[in-house]
């Protein structure tokens, strides 16, 4: 004897999402954001390096259509249960194409990335963070990717140090470059190219002899934020591997309440 169970008498849920939209207007993007996923990125001393990222994932929406199914955002995304890669991208790109029959495809991912450091004399080792965002964007058969770098740096100001008598006031400073390459270009590579041309970098463990070189290291190299953008700017454009970017410089002025500002932009985005 067969026995009908609930499931058995319901009828097929309704698809809201499906439904036609009266208003004619395209979303450019719509899906969902901050799931928390571990991903695996490429270091150039270790070979991969393992950490955690934010990950917002979105398609461009056609106006026919009221919404979107955000559920199968993550059913793509569940594919890749133990870690996803930067090689991996572009193949979870289509696949979220695919599944919501869209167009146009997004993927950000931010996670903070390690590399060790060593205090310029006592050589004390540590690991420190920087903050790394990657961009894919599938259109078609066109994927772009772009690499966005936060690196904190400490800068002094060339004025302060030009006027003053005694000192000079430095402050910390986040430099933000963004990038579009034709060929690949390490992340490390970023922070060596932006630490090289601040007043000085930052350290996670300094002893004395450490701060007294880094207090004097940046009193013989001011920068104001155009100094900074500029000098990042222009070793960007000697770089023949990099097709477009951005650079940012923001002071966290340590006597003023409010920050200083500039940003460049170069290359030729295709």
């Amino acid at each position: 004897m067969d026995i009908k169970t609930p499931d058995d008498e319901q009828e097929p849920l309704i698809d809201v999402q499906a439904r036609k939209d009266h208003r004619r207007l395209d979303i450019d993007k719509v899906g969902v954001k901050d799931i928390r996923y571990p991903i695996i990125v490429r270091d150039r001393s270790r070979g991969e390096q393992n950490t955690i990222a934010s990950i917002n994932m979105y398609v461009k929406l056609p106006h026919l259509f009221k919404g979107t199914h955000m559920s199968r955002f993550l059913e793509v995304l569940a594919e890749y249960d133990q870690a996803i890669s930067v090689a991996s991208l572009p193949d979870l790109l289509e696949k979220i194409r695919n599944r919501l029959d869209a167009e146009e495809a997004h993927i950000e991912l931010h996670f903070p990335y390690f590399i060790k450091k060593t205090a310029p004399v006592s050589k004390s080792a540590a690991l420190m963070d920087y903050e790394i965002e990657f961009f894919g964007v599938l259109t078609g058969d066109k994927y772009t990717m772009t690499v966005k770098v936060m690196v904190p740096v400490t800068s002094l100001c060339p004025c302060s140090k030009e006027i003053s008598d005694a000192g000079a006031h430095n402050q910390r400073s986040h430099v933000t470059v963004s990038v579009q390459f034709k060929k690949f270009l390490w992340v490390e590579e970023i922070i060596d190219l932006v630490e090289a041309n601040a007043s000085c970098q930052l350290y996670t463990i300094l002893k004395r002899p450490d701060e007294k070189f880094v207090t004097e290291h940046a009193y013989n190299n001011p920068k104001f934020v155009e100094d900074m953008v500029r000098s990042v700017a222009e070793d960007l454009e000697k770089d023949s591997r990099v097709n477009w970017f951005t650079v940012e410089s923001e002071n966290f002025e340590s006597i003023h309440n409010h920050s200083a500002y500039a940003m460049i932009e170069g290359g030729n985005k295709e």
